[in-house]
């Protein structure tokens, strides 16, 4: 039995889509345990290309199950859409997908209220998607949010909202001095909402656990990356939930004790999307040519991903808060061009040098990453399918990684089709 946590560990966009696409093969059910469609995993299955949002990538795979745990928050449009377009690609979802009935969801305020709180900022913003995740989860805490179970007793669900949306409405005329939003309108949309979820809501806990009890295989799959974790990352540049490994504890509500390995996703390199300090980003030239090369645009925003060379400080911290056993090391094949390669070992800023990630959010943004210069391999690797037949210079930038982040590489990536990884046997 091996129950699995991946997560990325950097900024997100890793590549996870494509990993848990090949571990779901070796697993029973997939879950998905915190976010919302502000993240996607982009695989690339049997010849089509799926973007998916919210629904775990193992419901490609055929008799897996898929689970959206209660840490994920929902917005029943988005989901709604998802399924007709796995549906418009013959992949069936009913009696494979199973919803968590303790899952928040989100709603128009949330979405409008995002927009707003962002808009307001000017240059202080954050980079939200303007989807309506970090509002949610703010109700969430507040204890002012709305869970499925909720929506699906028709007493409650009606009370709360009348509640809910009765103060939204007072935020909406006297802060942002806009419109109020119609309390039928929204009830009757989610009431067509209702119908639909229905038949995936259960459970989920428990589900979990008698599948632990039948010795199922599970993987749990995050979100987004470490270093956008809200406890853990480079906040406030943060999501607004835990996308390291403890998050799939909570998010799902399963026993620590029954997590058997975390692997830790990482590429070659490092990206982030949106605002926020990255002390290793790429000069102009240097990061065209990568974006071009990796494709480097949002999944679900098309926003272009800032690049920079490999971060071995936030890699150390992510092992250190996961707890990682292993790496998946994706897109090396991206490097292939470059002559030299850096990575970045520390930072220093104020006469100090810092071998940890600081919290300090100034140091972030001002430190100089100490970097040491690798040669890179100038050979195509997307042919090679056996780690003894990659070039030496790219075992060796390997070797160093699992030094430097004291972790050891399992999976090489090079290039996006599911044939193109590498499996390492020691």
């Amino acid at each position: 039995m091996s129950n699995i946590i991946l997560i990325g560990a950097q900024w997100g966009d890793e590549g996870k889509g494509k990993i848990i696409d090949l571990l779901a093969e070796r697993s029973d059910i997939i879950v998905r345990y915190q976010g919302g469609n502000n993240a996607g995993h982009t695989v690339k299955f049997e010849d089509k290309k799926f973007v998916l949002h919210l629904i775990p990538s193992g419901i490609l795979h055929a008799k897996k199950v898929c689970v959206i745990g209660n840490g994920v928050v929902i917005d029943p449009k988005a989901l709604e859409d998802e399924i007709a377009m796995l549906k418009a690609k013959s992949v069936n979802v009913r009696g494979r997908l199973f919803i968590s009935d303790q899952a928040h969801i989100i709603f128009p305020y949330h979405l409008l209220i995002d927009e707003l709180l962002e808009s307001a900022k000017g240059s202080g913003k954050i980079g939200t998607t303007k989807k309506g995740i970090g509002p949610c989860y703010a109700d969430k805490v507040a204890r002012r949010g709305i869970r499925v179970v909720d929506l699906m007793n028709d007493k409650v669900f009606k009370s709360r909202l009348k509640f809910i949306l009765d103060e939204k409405n007072l935020l909406l005329n006297k802060i942002f001095r806009t419109k109020s939003l119609s309390f039928q309108s929204i009830y009757r949309e989610y009431q067509r909402y209702r119908s639909f979820l229905k038949p995936f809501v259960c459970n989920t806990s428990v589900l979990l656990d008698e599948a632990y009890k039948k010795r199922k295989k599970v993987l749990f799959e995050g979100a987004q990356g470490t270093l956008l974790d809200v406890d853990h990352g480079t906040y406030p540049y943060v999501t607004s939930s835990n996308a390291s490994a403890g998050g799939a504890i909570t998010g799902a509500g399963v026993s620590p004790a029954r997590i058997d390995k975390v692997i830790g996703v990482v590429k070659a390199y490092t990206t982030r999307v949106g605002e926020g300090p990255f002390p290793t980003e790429f000069s102009p030239k240097l990061m065209e040519h990568v974006r071009t090369r990796g494709e480097e645009f949002g999944a679900t925003t098309g926003r272009p991903r800032r690049c920079g060379w490999f971060d071995a400080v936030i890699g150390r911290h992510a092992v250190r808060i996961n707890g990682l056993g292993e790496l998946a090391v994706m897109k090396l094949d991206v490097l292939d061009e470059l002559s030299e390669i850096k990575i970045c070992t520390a930072y220093r800023y104020k006469g100090k040098t810092y071998k940890h990630f600081p919290a300090d959010i100034e140091v972030l943004e001002n430190c100089t990453p100490v970097y040491e210069t690798h040669p890179g391999w100038k050979t195509p690797l997307d042919h090679i399918h056996r780690f003894q037949d990659l070039p030496k210079n790219v075992k060796k930038y390997l070797k160093r990684l699992e030094r430097l982040l004291e972790t050891k590489v399992s999976i090489v990536s090079v290039g996006s089709k599911r044939i193109q990884t590498i499996f390492v046997k020691r």
